[in-house]
């Protein structure tokens, strides 16, 4: 197990993007909370969803509603389920993206996710991304006040470089940040291995999304482009590079918590035993080297 905060949680989690992402072609809502359902008997016990996933503007919130759903119909107890969530990114007509870290915003955000998430209090809020336009103080203050406010469990922040976490713990004091989440992949790592590094210094949570390389495909390209990879699968029977990788960015930390996204239930599947698979250290050295 890892920790967020307060939380135990398993030390793959799923990134519910996928199921609802304009990227991509989304499941049915059947085949979503079907994938949700395997992460689930797999052993997962982290969801991560945001306000913003949805294929399109006027369905802003709709994954947290496919994970609510998905929760509500497994059938069995799902109180060791911790749920992630973000505010902070807008979105509205012709699909005009935009960033509101102002605390009236972030409030009405957490309240609406609340809402659809069919909860009391978060168990995990991040602010999405930085507003620009104003301090990073004032956002992660107004979380603070939310967490006070008994709105959400445990903060986090996304999308943020050392000087933002550092900002984060001068507001709410070491141990007041329980996590960070910024993309972490073979493909994508030059501008995350320092926040990962300094989460680790802080006993703080760093969950990498797309840790993969993302949707549209982006996990075969980045085995295509990284051949160490499957040098490395080929001296494992039966296992993909998708786990490799998995295991790999485990191996980075024993704060790390990839969370790969998934549409289909088999794909959730294959990730979640990362978490079973051990690499041996020739096998880290050889992709620490190539890959970070």
């Amino acid at each position: 197990m890892r920790r967020i905060g307060r939380f135990n949680v398993s030390p793959i989690g799923m990134g519910a993007t996928p199921l609802s992402s304009v990227k991509s072609t989304p499941p049915s809502r059947e085949m979503a909370v079907a994938t949700v359902h395997a992460a689930l008997d797999s052993g997962i016990t982290l969801i991560d969803t945001a306000d913003i996933h949805g294929p399109t503007w006027e369905a802003m919130g709709e994954n947290e509603s496919i994970v609510a759903e998905a929760l509500r119909t497994y059938g069995r107890d799902t109180t060791g389920v911790v749920v992630a969530t973000k505010g902070g990114v807008t979105r509205g007509p012709g699909e005009r993206m935009g960033r509101d870290g102002s605390a009236g915003y972030l409030r009405h955000a957490a309240e609406q996710s609340m809402v659809r998430l069919g909860v009391e209090r978060l168990d995990v809020y991040y602010w999405h991304r930085p507003d620009r336009s104003r301090p990073y103080a004032e956002g992660v203050e107004a979380l603070a006040q939310m967490q006070a406010d008994g709105l959400i469990a445990e903060i986090g922040i996304s999308n943020v470089n050392v000087e933002e976490i550092q900002v984060a713990i001068d507001v709410l004091g070491e141990g007041g940040l329980a996590a960070v989440q910024n993309q972490l992949s073979p493909r994508f790592n030059h501008t995350s291995k320092p926040e990962l590094d300094f989460c680790g210094e802080h006993g703080i949570a760093f969950v990498a999304f797309s840790p993969l390389g993302g949707i549209r495909g982006n996990g075969a390209y980045v085995v295509r482009q990284r051949p160490v990879i499957t040098e490395v699968v080929g001296r494992h029977h039966g296992i993909s590079p998708q786990r490799v990788i998995l295991a790999w960015e485990l191996a980075l930390g024993n704060h790390v918590i990839p969370i790969p996204g998934a549409s289909r239930p088999a794909t959730i599947i294959d990730s979640a035993r990362a978490m079973t698979l051990t690499l041996d250290p020739e096998d880290l050295r050889i992709l620490n080297e190539e890959l970070l």
